[in-house]
This record gives C-alpha cells, sequence and structure tokens, in this order.
C-alpha cells in the first residue's frame, strides 16, 4: 500500500465517528504522490497567562514583618526533619502547648452544656461580648478577691493572645510600645502590624520605635527603668514567656511607679500566675496605684489545658483612664462589642467549673504535674553545668549557651536528639545564645528528651 492510500484509509476510519455526528457528507480523499512532501507541527506559543491584581495596596507594616510567626516556624522545621528522618521519635519540648487531658469535673460541665443546647429550655444563642455574669463575677473573687476589682472589670474573651491584638486597635497606631526583651513575640508583631514601629534594623534585630527593655542574668531579668525611655504602653509579663522569671513585689512596685511618673500604660500578661509558688504577686493589681496605670490579661489554657479550647479574660478597672479623663474600659468594652461576639457558651461552662472548689483542685494538680517536669528540665541542664533560669515559677526553661547562635543550637538539638525546643533569638535581640525548653509534655516523653540530651552534652 502506498504512503498517499494509507492516509486516505487512516483519516476516513479515524474521523467518521466524530465527522458522523456533525451531519456534514463526507468522501475519502486521495493525495497524489507527486504532491506529497514532509508534513511539520508547528506549536502556536500560547500567550502568556497574566495574574490579575487587584487596585488594593498591601498593608505596607505588613512588610516589616520578619519570616513567619516564630511557632509556625518551628513547626516547619520539625516537619521537615520528620521528612529528613520518618522512623524517629520526635519529641515536642518548643510550642508551650500542653499536653495532658483536661479534667474531667471540667469537662463534664461543658458536656452538659452541650447537651443542653439540644433542648428549648437549655437552648442560648448570642450571650453578652463580656462574657457571662456568672463566669465574671467568679474570675474577680477567685483571682482578685481582695483587691478591688469587680465583675465588670472582667472582659471575657477566647484567650489572651487574643486580647493583645484588641488592645493594639484599641490603642491605635500612633503610640509607643515598650516589651521586655526578651518577650512572647506577639506584642512586637502586633505592633508592627498595627503600624506603631518603624522598620527592622537587622544589625540589631529590633524594630524602629519599640523600646526594648533588657532583661538578663546579670539584671535579674528585670530591666533597668532608669535607662528606659518613656513609652505610652508597656507590655511586661510575669512570670515572663520565654525566661520563666516572676518578679517580686518591689520590683513590680517600681514597674508601677515608673509607669505612673511617665503617664504610661501597662499591659500586664499574667497567663502563668498559677505557676508562681514563692512569695510573689500573681496580679499586678496586688501593687497599691496599679489600677491607675495598668490593665491585665489572663488564660485558662495553661492551668486548664485550654489551649485547644480557648477562654481567657482582660481586666480593665475603671479608674484607668485615657489623657482626657475617658475610661479606657469604656473604649475597650466597644472594640469587644465591634471584633467579638463574646465566648462560646459551651466553653464558659468549662470556665466556670474552672473556678468550682473541685475545679481549682484539678487545675492545681495538671499545673503540679507540668512543674514537676520542670524541675526534672532544670535538673538535667544544671547536671551537665548549663546556667539554667526559670522553672520554678514557671513552666518554661531558659539554657544558656554563651557564643552560640539559638538557631545554631535549635539546629543541633533537633538533628541529634530528635527534640523539638525553641531558640531565644525567636523572643527578641537580648533571646540570643539561649534556648527555651517547654515543660509541657507527657512525662514519659521528658524523661526520654532529658536522657536524649545527657547523651548530646555529657
Amino acid at each position: 500500500m502506498s504512503l498517499s492510500q494509507h492516509l486516505s484509509i487512516s483519516i476516513s476510519s479515524s474521523s467518521s465517528s466524530f465527522l458522523a455526528s456533525s451531519g456534514f457528507t463526507y468522501r475519502d480523499v486521495s493525495l497524489p504522490s507527486k504532491n506529497f512532501g514532509i508534513c511539520r507541527c508547528v506549536a502556536i506559543p500560547q500567550e502568556e497567562k497574566i495574574t490579575y491584581k487587584t487596585k488594593v495596596s498591601r498593608n505596607a507594616n505588613m512588610a516589616k514583618l520578619q519570616a513567619g510567626y516564630l511557632f509556625p516556624e518551628i513547626a516547619r522545621r520539625r516537619n521537615a526533619h520528620l521528612q529528613k528522618y520518618p522512623d524517629s521519635k520526635v519529641i515536642s519540648l518548643g510550642i508551650g502547648d500542653t499536653t495532658e487531658p483536661i479534667p474531667e469535673v471540667i469537662t463534664s460541665a461543658m458536656a452538659k452544656r452541650s447537651q443542653a443546647l439540644s433542648t428549648l429550655e437549655g437552648y442560648s444563642g448570642y450571650g453578652a461580648e463580656q462574657g457571662e455574669k456568672p463566669l465574671r463575677a467568679a474570675i474577680a473573687s477567685t483571682f482578685y478577691g481582695g483587691l478591688g476589682i469587680e465583675e465588670d472589670d472582667i472582659f471575657v474573651s477566647d484567650g489572651a493572645k487574643c486580647d493583645i491584638s484588641r488592645l493594639q486597635v484599641l490603642f491605635g497606631s500612633e503610640v509607643t510600645i515598650a516589651v521586655q526583651d526578651p518577650s512572647y513575640p506577639a506584642y512586637v508583631d502586633s505592633s508592627v502590624i498595627m503600624g506603631q514601629t518603624g522598620l527592622y534594623e537587622k544589625d540589631a534585630e529590633k524594630f524602629q520605635n519599640i523600646e526594648y527593655m533588657r532583661c538578663n542574668p546579670e539584671n535579674g531579668f528585670f530591666p533597668d527603668l532608669s535607662k528606659v525611655s518613656r513609652t505610652d504602653i508597656i507590655f511586661f509579663c510575669s512570670p515572663n514567656n520565654p525566661t520563666g522569671s516572676a518578679a517580686t513585689r518591689e520590683q513590680l512596685t517600681r514597674l508601677v511607679q515608673f509607669a505612673k511618673d511617665n503617664g504610661s500604660i501597662i499591659v500586664y500578661d499574667s497567663a502563668y500566675a498559677m505557676y508562681i509558688t514563692e512569695d510573689k504577686p500573681r496580679s499586678i493589681f496586688e501593687i497599691p496605684g496599679a489600677k491607675e496605670v495598668a490593665l491585665e490579661t489572663a488564660s485558662f489554657s495553661k492551668y486548664a489545658g485550654f489551649t485547644g479550647v480557648r477562654l481567657g479574660w482582660t481586666v480593665v478597672p475603671k479608674e484607668l483612664l485615657f489623657s482626657d479623663g475617658f475610661p479606657v474600659a469604656k473604649d475597650f468594652n466597644r472594640i469587644v462589642c465591634t471584633c467579638f461576639n463574646g465566648a462560646s457558651n459551651v466553653v464558659q461552662a468549662g470556665g466556670l467549673a474552672c473556678l468550682s472548689p473541685e475545679g481549682r483542685n484539678a487545675m492545681q494538680k495538671v499545673v503540679g504535674f507540668y512543674k514537676e517536669n520542670a524541675d526534672i528540665i532544670m535538673d538535667t541542664f544544671n547536671s551537665l553545668g548549663f546556667n539554667v533560669y526559670g522553672g520554678r515559677n514557671a513552666p518554661y526553661v531558659w539554657v544558656h549557651f554563651p557564643g552560640r547562635s539559638s538557631w545554631d543550637v535549635f539546629s543541633e538539638i533537633l538533628e541529634k536528639t530528635h527534640v523539638v525546643t525553641t531558640p531565644g533569638s525567636g523572643f527578641g535581640p537580648g533571646g540570643e545564645g539561649f534556648i527555651r525548653v517547654s515543660a509541657f509534655g507527657h512525662r514519659d516523653n521528658v524523661l526520654e528528651a532529658c536522657r536524649r540530651f545527657k547523651q548530646l552534652y555529657k
């Protein structure tokens, strides 16, 4: 069969089903041999796909942020490590996430409230944005009894971290802020996003227009206030995350006086107050005059295992006033009513159960368990000759590796022991040379991690 005959048959047979459906008449076509030549298929380039862009400019403040938020970055490195070593047993002592079950006295209250929602009598919809009155009253009496804090000073929320951002919205973009250095990164990042800062200075590892109050072993992890410039807002966490240091009564008295002298507002983060066992204040309102210059944010996360359940509160005293005499609480109430519909009614039932006698006892046992973990971790690093801080009044152990990069130490520990920690520099320039080891973990994992630490650094 000639090539022209073969093409004729091929075109006819392969095209018939397609052409038949069109209704057209067709016939075989023969290609004369004398006109046959080489046929080239030439691809016509498709037009380059143009990505559609809106005309909305990006928030320029987002571009100031450095890399990703600390803890998702640690999770990314952990996942990469697991891909490299799929059979390794990775132990996470990095992010401060609780691991032990929520006490049954608390979950049963949430289950009961949840079941009641399926009945006409027990159903409830939107609640008060500020929280249910019984829970607000219980928080006021349990944590602030005798301190002059009343239930309507309490704003129940979905956690202290969320309230930090709401407070930033309250204060706006024109305020100046000070933070402990090192400190919980949400304070700085929320400030950057709000536009309160200048650009990031890579050499200094700081943002412009933020006052970094250095806290180190030399000053007992409390800043030298004589060297701190005046700012509008002072973020202060005690017990501190990440150093685990709890401020003394005398230190907090100096802080309150410093705020009064400068007309500043202290945002006091007491998320770990229940871990304090020494004679140190658990609330800023234990300090005379604090209600005139401070508000306080707190959480059930590390007390009752509510990291995933989400429940916290912020205290804004009536005595706290802006420069024009307007109550800060009234503006915060407006922010809450605008940005928030209130904590889940089921979760609030759990919060109320936390503050019952049985619930408080159960929380103390949970806190005690994590404090035992902290003791084990501290004893391990002490036995290896490291300088170790925190742990006694907080669930974090702060370990010093002089002259070394925090991220390098983090990588060394992860690579050689398969244990996740947190690099100190992620909490600010003052954290360079340290790592934070979390006491949140199952006991077997903590013991195994400490065994691996001893093998690495013996």
